[in-house]
């Protein structure tokens, strides 16, 4: 599987919200550092349980990839996406509210698995559209 194939069935796999088929694309000792969101995740446990919940709360969310860009083993996204809040997301109950989201990440594949993701998006614009304080 090559590194934009990887790209491609990770985003198949999160818009049909399967964290399991998910986070199988990823290595075992998989660093994942949404940088609006603090420190990385690490480990496939870990990047489950964050997917889980994303979803969870997030049941119909999906993103759109808006253009890819690959370089050896890195692969380049920038992406649109959104959802409706439905669980409970971030110690709060839900609200019905809606959000939308650009942002763009940055993915080592190495031997058809994700070794490194790197995100960024705007946390202060999304937590304001779900009506959360920005802290």
């Amino acid at each position: 599987m090559t590194a934009k194939d990887v790209m491609l069935a990770w985003v198949e796999a999160f818009n049909r919200r399967d964290a399991d088929t998910l986070v199988n694309l990823y290595h075992p000792d998989a660093s994942n550092h949404q940088v609006a969101a603090g420190e990385p995740v690490v480990g496939r446990d870990a990047i489950i349980r964050d997917a889980r919940g994303f979803f969870a709360a997030f049941p119909d969310s999906t993103t759109k990839l808006e253009a890819m860009h690959q370089d050896g083993e890195w692969v380049m996204i920038e992406w649109s996406g959104g959802a409706t809040w439905r669980g409970e997301f971030a110690g709060r109950r839900p609200n019905g509210k809606t959000f939308h989201l650009r942002g763009c990440g940055f993915f080592q594949v190495v031997g058809g698995q994700i070794r490194f993701q790197r995100g960024y998006w705007d946390r202060a614009g999304w937590f304001l559209q779900l009506g959360i304080p920005v802290e």
